[in-house]
C-alpha cells in the first residue's frame, strides 16, 4: 500500500480517537489528554457514544458522525471490536489507524477465524494502513502531535526511535526527557502486522527533520524489505539498532514470530553489517550512543585528543580506545611548545594531555585555546575529576565559553565529566550548551567509536570491488543440469561425486572424487584412482561421518579399501540401524603440510534467506564462537571484508607452521561460492570441510551439497545482479554495444564517462556546474538496489581491458512502486546513434515488467533534445516556465505507443 499513507500516520492534518473517554483509567482518556497537552494543530474529533464531550471537546457518536474523514484514528476500544472499527474507518476514507489493544491474535471469530487475521484483511482491503496492535502509539515533537498512551512526550530534536517494546519505549522516552534530548519521532511498532519497520525506514529515511535513526528490535519478518530500506537510509543517515535475544530460546519468549522463523542473532549482525547500520550492545550504549548523535557532528576523521587533569582518568580513555581499535591524534610540534608554556611542571604536553589535578579552569580555557589550533585533532575528549581548587561547573562554564568562541575549525567535542552529585550542575550545562556528556571515560569512547564504526562500515561498503567476476570461469548450465537431475529423481542432497562437479563448474578446485554403490565397485574406483585414497560412507542421516567411523584415510591397496567399507558399513548399520545407506565415496589423498584448513558453508536463515558462513575446518562448529557470516551476493570487496573479520576476530588463526594464507584466493572462492547461490535457487546448503588453503591454491577436500525444489527455498535478502537483462544492441554505425545493468566495479569507468560529458550536457545532467564526484559521490551512482532501482549502461568492449561506457539511464523507484524518475545520459561523442532511444526503450520496459505505475522525468527548458526524445517515446512533454524546467510523464500501464 502507499507511503502516501505513512505519511497520513506520520504526519497527520486530522486525528479521530475511537473509544476516547473520560474516565482516567481508560486508555481513551490517556491519548485524549496527550493529544490536547501537545498543542497539536489540526481537529481532534473524539468517538464515542458515553459522552457528549470527552476533555471539553464535542464527541460524535459513531464514525459515520464525523464530519470528515480524519487522517488518523487511534483506537482505543476493547480487542474484539477493532475489526469492524477498521471497517468503518475505510468506508468513511481514513487511510491510517493505530490500534492499541492487544490480544487480537489470541482471538477468534465464532466462525474461528484468528482476529488479527481479519483485522489484517479488512485493512487491505479497505486502504486502511495499521500501526500495531499492541502498541503505545507515536509522538511527533515538532508537529506538538502525542497520539499516544506515554506517560510523557518528548521534546523537539533531530532523532528518530522506533520499537517493537513498549517497555523500551517508555524507558528511552523518559531517559530523553531528563537529559533534555529531543527526538523528530517516537514510533512504537507493537506487534507490526503491517506497518513494519520497512515502512517507516522509508519514510524517516526521506524525512529532512530527521537526522539519524535508532531501532529497538526483537524480529524481522520480511528480511528482503527490511534490508531494501535500511541500506537505502543509511547511505543517508546513521542508523543504530539493538536487537533483543542473542539467545534463540530467550528470543522465542518475545518474539512475534514463531520459533523456527525467528533467525540466527549471527545472522542478524550480519545483515546489519551488510545494510551499513552499527549494531550496539544494550541500552545502556544506545544511550551513551544517542547522547553522542544529539550533540556531536557526524565524524569525519577518527583521530581523538584528550584532555585532563589526572594521569588515572585518561589512563581509563585510552585503553577502552585502543581496545575498540581508536586512534589517538599526535600533536603538531608548535602545538606541544605552546602547551608546555601552559601545563604545570610533572604535567603533560603530548596527546593525552594531562594538567594534573591543582589546574584551574582558567588553564582549562587555555590549554583548549590551544588544542582548537591543531589541525590534526578530528574529536576531543575533555575530562574532569573532581578537584578541590574550584567546583566542576566553573570548569564546565570555561570549557564552553572558550569552545564557543573560537571562531576556527573545530573538532568533535565529548566530555567526561567524573562524579555524582557535584557533576550534576556541569552535565546539565553542557546538555544546554549542546555538547555531549557522559559519567564515565568507557562511556564517553563508547560512544565515540560506536560513531568511528558506522564510518568504517559505510567507507568498506562503498569500496570499489576488483573486477574479477567476469573473468571467473563458471558454467551455471552444467551445475543446473546436475540439480534437476537429482531433484527429477526426489533426492535433495547430491552424492560426491555430483558435489564435485558443480564446483568445478565454477572453476572450484576439488580433489578427484568417485562414488560407488557396493564395496566392490569402491574397490574398482580406489584402484582407478591410485593409492593412497579416502573412504568415505554416504548415509545422509548421519551429518558427522567421522564421529561413526564412516571417514577412513590413507588407504593404500584394494585390501585396505575392502576391510575399511566393509567395517564402515558394519559400524554405522550397527550404531544406526534405521540410517539410508547410499554408497561410498572415494577421493585421492591431499598433502595438508602447512596448509590452513577452512570451512565455508552455505546455509538457509529463515529471515534473511541463504547465508554464507566462513571459518576453520572441524566436526563441531558454533556459528557464533567459530565463524563470520555474511549476506550473498559477495563481490570481491565484500569477500575481503568477510576475510578481514575472521582474522580479525580470531575465526580464522595463523599459525607458525602455516603457509601464508592467500587471502586474494580465499575471497575469489568466496566470490565463487556466492555466485553459485545467485544462480542456484535450489541449493539451500553447501558445506566444504575443509578448504585446503595453500599458498596459491584453494581446494575443496569434503563437500556436501543440499538442494530443494524451489517452492521449499528463500529468496536472497539482497536482489543480485540480474544478468539476464543484458542485450547486444547495434549502433546506427554498425558498432556492437552490451546493453546491462550497472555494477559496483564499474565505478572507475562511470568516473570515466561523466569527465568524457561535454561541458553543456554535464551542465544540462545536473542542472548546473558540477565538480568531479568523489569516490562516495560516485559509488552512489554504481552500487544500486536492484530492488528498488535500476541503471542500464551501454558497454562497447565488454569484457576487455578496453571496455568503456558510452551512455547511461537511471530510474529510482519509489517504494510503493508507484512512481519511478529517470535521468539519462550519452556520451557526448556518440550522439545521434539510436543509443538514447534504446535505453529509454529498454528502462520503460523493465518499469513495465516491475509493474510501476508512472515514469517521470525533468530536464531544463533548453534541453530540447531530450524533449524531443521523450516525445517519440511516448511521454507526456509540460513546459513548466514558471518552474525553469520540462516535465515528462508516461502511465506505464496504459501508455501511448512510441514514435517510430
Amino acid at each position: 500500500m502507499s507511503l502516501q499513507h505513512i505519511e497520513q500516520l506520520l504526519k497527520p492534518r486530522s486525528i479521530a480517537v475511537i473509544g476516547a473517554s473520560n474516565q482516567p483509567t481508560r486508555t481513551g482518556y490517556v491519548v485524549m489528554r496527550n493529544l490536547l497537552q501537545g498543542r497539536f494543530d489540526g481537529p481532534i474529533m473524539p468517538v464515542t457514544p458515553h459522552h457528549k464531550a470527552v476533555n471539553g471537546v464535542l464527541a460524535y457518536r459513531s464514525i459515520e458522525e464525523l464530519p470528515e474523514a480524519p487522517d488518523l484514528a487511534i483506537i482505543c476500544t476493547r480487542a474484539s471490536r477493532v475489526p469492524a472499527i477498521i471497517l468503518q474507518l475505510g468506508r468513511k476514507g481514513t487511510r491510517s489507524a493505530i490500534v492499541i489493544a492487544a490480544g487480537l491474535d489470541t482471538l477468534h471469530t465464532a466462525q474461528g477465524t484468528n482476529l488479527q487475521q481479519q483485522m489484517l484483511e479488512i485493512a487491505r482491503q479497505s486502504g486502511v494502513r495499521v500501526l500495531g496492535p499492541n502498541c503505545l502509539g507515536i509522538i511527533v515533537p515538532g508537529l506538538g502531535l502525542n497520539a499516544s498512551c506515554s506517560h510523557t512526550s518528548a521534546t523537539v530534536g533531530k532523532i528518530a526511535f522506533v520499537s517493537q517494546s513498549s517497555g523500551v519505549f517508555l524507558t528511552l522516552l523518559d531517559w530523553a526527557r531528563r537529559r533534555r534530548i529531543g527526538f523528530s519521532h517516537f514510533i512504537s511498532l507493537g506487534d507490526g502486522v503491517d506497518v513494519d519497520f520497512d515502512d517507516v525506514i522509508d519514510y524517516l529515511g526521506r524525512d529532512a527533520k530527521t537526522q539519524a535513526i535508532l531501532l529497538y528490535l526483537d524480529d524481522i519478518q520480511d528480511g528482503r524489505r527490511f534490508m531494501s530500506a535500511a541500506r537505502a537510509a543509511s547511505f543517508n543517515k546513521p542508523i543504530l539498532v539493538i536487537k533483543s535475544g542473542t539467545n534463540t530460546e530467550i528470543t522465542a519468549m518475545t518474539s512475534r514470530c514463531d520459533v523456527s522463523e525467528i533467525g540466527d542473532d549471527a545472522v542478524y549482525s550480519a545483515a546489519f553489517r551488510r545494510a551499513g547500520m552499527l549494531r550496539v550492545g544494550d541500552l545502556r550504549e544506545l544511550m551513551a550512543a544517542v547522547e553522542t548523535l544529539a550533540y556531536g557532528k557526524p565524524v569525519t576523521g577518527e583521530h581523538l585528543a584528550i584532555l585532563s587533569n589526572g594521569n588515572g582518568a585518561s589512563a581509563m580513555a585510552i585503553d577502552a580506545l585502543l581496545q575498540r581499535g581508536g586512534r589517538l591524534a599526535t600533536l603538531e610540534p608548535e602545538i606541544i611548545e605552546q602547551l608546555q608554556t601552559i601545563i604545570h611542571s610533572g604535567g603533560r604536553a603530548f596527546n593525552p594531555v594531562n594538567m594534573l589535578g591543582d589546574a584551574l579552569p582558567e588553564q582549562y580555557g587555555k590549554v583548549l585555546s590551544v588544542l582548537l589550533q591543531s589541525k590534526r585533532i578530528d574529536n576531543l575528549l575533555i575530562m574532569h575529576a573532581p578537584s578541590g581548587l574550584s567546583s566542576p561547573t566553573a570548569y564546565a562554564q570555561e570549557v564552553i565559553r572558550t569552545f564557543e568562541s573560537h571562531k576556527g575549525r573545530k573538532p568533535n567535542l565529548l566530555v567526561n565529566w567524573m562524579g555524582e552529585d557535584a557533576a550534576v550542575k556541569a552535565r546539565q550545562l553542557f546538555a544546554e550548551a549542546g555538547v555531549a556528556s557522559f559519567r564515565t571515560p568507557e562511556g564517553a569512547i563508547g560512544a565515540f567509536m560506536h560513531m568511528v564504526e558506522y564510518r568504517r562500515n559505510q567507507k568498506l561498503l562503498s569500496e570499489t570491488p576488483d573486477s574479477v567476476s567476469d573473468a571467473i570461469p563458471h558454467h551455471p548450465e552444467l551445475a543446473g543440469v546436475i540439480i534437476s537431475r537429482a531433484l527429477a529423481e526426489q533426492r535433495l542432497h547430491l552424492n560426491g561425486q555430483e558435489s564435485a562437479e558443480l564446483l568445478n563448474a565454477y572453476g572450484i578446485s576439488t580433489i578427484p572424487t568417485k562414488t560407488a554403490a557396493t564395496v566392490a565397485e569402491a574397490v574398482a574406483q580406489a584402484e582407478a584412482l591410485g593409492f593412497p585414497v579416502a573412504l568415505k560412507i554416504v548415509v545422509p542421516d548421519i551429518p558427522l561421518k567421522s564421529d561413526s567411523g564412516g571417514v577412513v584415510l590413507n588407504l593404500n591397496s584394494r585390501q585396505e579399501v575392502e576391510d575399511a567399507a566393509n567395517a564402515s558399513l558394519q559400524r554405522v548399520q550397527s550404531l544406526f540401524p534405521d540410517a539410508t545407506f547410499s554408497g561410498f565415496t572415494l577421493q585421492t589423498m591431499a598433502r595438508r603440510t602447512g596448509a590452513h584448513l577452512l570451512r565455508i558453508q552455505v546455509q538457509t536463515d529463515p529471515v534473511f534467506g541463504p547465508v554464507i558462513i566462513l571459518g576453520e575446518a572441524g566436526p563441531v562448529w558454533n556459528i557464533h564462537r567459530n565463524a563470520v557470516v555474511a549476506l550473498p551476493p559477495l563481490n570481491m570487496a565484500l569477500s575481503r571484508y568477510l576475510v578481514i573479520q575472521a582474522l580479525a576476530e580470531g575465526k580464522i588463526r595463523e599459525q607458525q607452521w602455516h603457509s601464508t594464507l592467500d587471502r586474494q584466493a580465499l575471497c575469489i572462492l568466496l566470490t565463487k561460492i556466492s555466485q553459485i547461490i545467485v544462480d542456484h535457487e535450489n541449493v539451500v546448503g553447501l558445506t566444504i570441510n575443509p578448504v585446503l588453503a595453500m599458498a596459491n591454491e584453494m581446494v575443496a577436500l569434503d563437500v556436501s551439497v543440499d538442494v530443494a525444489p524451489l517452492s521449499a527455498t528463500r529468496a536472497l535478502a539482497i536482489r543480485p545482479y540480474p544478468k539476464e537483462l543484458e542485450e547486444i544492441f547495434v549502433l546506427q554505425d554498425g558498432r556492437e554495444v552490451l546493453l546491462r545493468p550497472i555494477r559496483p566495479e564499474d565505478e572507475t569507468r562511470h568516473q570515466a564517462f561523466d569527465q568524457a560529458l561535454s561541458r553543456d550536457d554535464r551542465y544540462k545532467r545536473y542542472f548546473g556546474e558540477m565538480p568531479r564526484f568523489s569516490h562516495e559521490q560516485m559509488a552512489r551512482f554504481t552500487q544500486i538496489d536492484y530492488a528498488r532501482e535500476m541503471a542500464f549502461i551501454a558497454v562497447e568492449n565488454a569484457g576487455s581491458a578496453a571496455e568503456e561506457i558510452l551512455g547511461v539511464v537511471h530510474a529510482q523507484r519509489d517504494p510503493d512502486n508507484t512512481e519511478a524518475e529517470f535521468a539519462i545520459a550519452v556520451r557526448s561523442d556518440n550522439k545521434y546513434l539510436g543509443l538514447g532511444y534504446r535505453l529509454m526503450q529498454k528502462m520503460i520496459d523493465y518499469c513495465r515488467d516491475q509493474n510501476t505505475l508512472t515514469l517521470t522525468g525533468v530536464t531544463m527548458l533548453e534541453n530540447g533534445g531530450m524533449a524531443n526524445l521523450a516525445r517519440k517515446l511516448g511521454f507526456t512533454v509540460k513546459y513548466l516556465r514558471d518552474d525553469g524546467v520540462i516535465d515528462m510523464h508516461m502511465d506505464l500501464q496504459a501508455a501511448p505507443a512510441a514514435e517510430e
